[in-house]
C-alpha cells in the first residue's frame, strides 16, 4: 500500500504513483470514457490513497464551462426536500456535474440571500423549490441568465419549466377512499394555505366531498413545525362535532397527528382513521402502518434534472409544466368508522 504524501498532492504525483500520464489522470477525474476500466480503477485507487483533490474550478475555467448546478430548497429539516436533493445528486453524478445545496429555512429574506450566494458560483443551472407562491426571486434568476427549473412549490406565474405532482388528484383519492369506508366527517390538517400545493390538496378533498354530498371538511392550519402536535388539533378532535378521520397533508403533520391521537387516547383506526403524506419508512413501521399518499420523489428530482439539462443545452421552447401522479397506499390506519360517527 502506497503511503499518503505529506503536503499538497498534485495531479503529477497521482500520475507518477499510478504509472500513467497526467492526461490519463485528467480524463479519469473528468469522467471521460476513453480510459480502460482497469486503468480507471488503478487511478481512482491512487487518488484515494494519496488524498488528491482535483481543482475543479481551474478545470472548468480551462474548459470554458461550469459543471456545477445550484439547488435551493426551503428547508433541510424536511426529509421530503432532502430526498429530492438525493435524487438530483444521483442525476448530477451520472452526468458529470456537481451540485451545491442551500437552504432558505422557510424564510423568504434568507432565500434571496442564499440564492445570490449560489449564483455567485456562476452555476450552469439552478433547481429551485420556492419558499412561497410569490417567488419574488424569479426576477433575480431571470436577470442572471442562468437556466433554472422550479420544483414542487409552484408560483402563480413562471417563465421557467415547472415540475410538481398532481396534488388535487392525490387528495381526491384520499377523500374517495375514506368516503368508501363510510366516513362523512373528515378533518384536514394543513401547514399553511399560503402555499399553492397545500391549497390544491385541500381543494381536491373539499371538491370531492361536495360532489359526494358529504359535509364540508374542516381545515386546520398548524404551521410547518407540528411534530409535537398543537393544542388546536386536540380541541378539534374533541366534542360532538369530532371527525371520524384525519387527513394530514405533509409528513411532519402526519407524525404530529399520530402523536396527538395517541396522547388524546384515540385508537387508530378503531376510534379515528388517519391518512398521511409522503410514505416514509417510519409510516410502515408503526402499528398499525399508516395509509399514505406516496409522492414520486425520485421522479420529481429526475424530471427536474432532465428539464434543466435540456435548457442548459440550449432548448428554447416555451416553458413546460409537468405534473406527476401520486399513489395512495392503503394500510391499517384506515377502517370504517364506529357506528356513532356515521351521522
Amino acid at each position: 500500500m502506497m503511503p499518503r504524501r505529506p503536503g499538497k498532492v498534485s495531479i503529477r504525483h497521482v500520475a507518477e504513483a499510478a504509472g500513467v500520464s497526467v492526461a490519463t489522470v485528467s480524463n479519469v477525474v473528468r469522467g471521460r470514457k476513453n480510459v480502460s476500466d482497469a486503468v480507471r480503477a488503478r487511478v481512482e485507487k491512487t487518488i484515494d490513497t494519496l488524498g488528491y483533490l482535483p481543482n475543479r474550478a481551474a478545470m472548468q475555467l480551462r474548459e470554458g464551462r461550469n459543471r456545477i448546478v445550484g439547488v435551493l430548497v426551503p428547508s433541510l429539516d424536511n426529509p421530503f426536500f432532502t430526498a429530492i436533493i438525493a435524487s438530483i445528486e444521483n442525476c448530477a453524478r451520472r452526468d458529470g456535474y456537481d451540485i451545491i445545496v442551500a437552504s432558505a429555512g422557510e424564510d423568504s429574506a434568507l432565500a434571496s440571500s442564499r440564492l445570490k450566494a449560489l449564483l455567485s458560483w456562476r452555476p450552469a443551472g439552478m433547481i429551485v423549490l420556492p419558499n412561497d407562491d410569490c417567488f419574488a426571486d424569479a426576477g433575480l434568476l431571470d436577470a442572471s441568465g442562468v437556466p433554472y427549473v422550479v420544483l414542487d412549490r409552484l408560483p402563480g406565474a413562471s417563465v421557467a419549466d415547472t415540475v410538481a405532482v398532481d396534488n388535487e388528484q392525490a387528495a381526491t383519492e384520499i377523500a374517495a377512499h375514506l368516503a368508501g369506508l363510510g366516513h362523512r366527517h373528515m378533518l384536514v390538517v394543513a401547514t399553511t394555505l399560503s402555499l399553492a400545493n397545500i391549497r390544491e390538496r385541500c381543494a381536491g378533498i373539499l371538491a370531492y366531498c361536495a360532489r359526494a354530498g358529504l359535509p364540508e371538511p374542516r381545515v386546520l392550519e398548524v404551521g410547518h413545525h407540528f411534530e409535537d402536535g398543537p393544542p388546536g388539533l386536540t380541541e378539534a378532535l374533541a366534542g360532538a362535532n369530532a371527525p371520524s378521520a384525519v387527513i394530514a397533508l405533509t409528513n411532519s403533520i402526519t407524525l404530529g397527528a399520530l402523536r396527538c391521537l395517541h396522547q388524546s387516547g384515540y385508537a387508530v383506526p378503531g376510534d379515528m382513521s388517519l391518512v398521511g403524506y409522503d410514505d416514509y419508512a417510519w409510516m410502515r413501521a408503526t402499528l398499525p402502518p399508516i395509509t399514505a399518499i406516496c409522492q414520486p420523489v425520485d421522479a420529481l428530482g429526475a424530471e427536474g434534472w432532465s428539464r434543466l439539462m435540456l435548457r442548459i443545452a440550449g432548448e428554447g421552447t416555451a416553458p413546460l409544466q409537468v405534473r406527476l401522479a401520486c399513489t395512495l397506499v392503503v394500510r391499517g390506519s384506515t377502517a370504517p368508522p364506529r357506528t356513532g360517527n356515521l351521522s
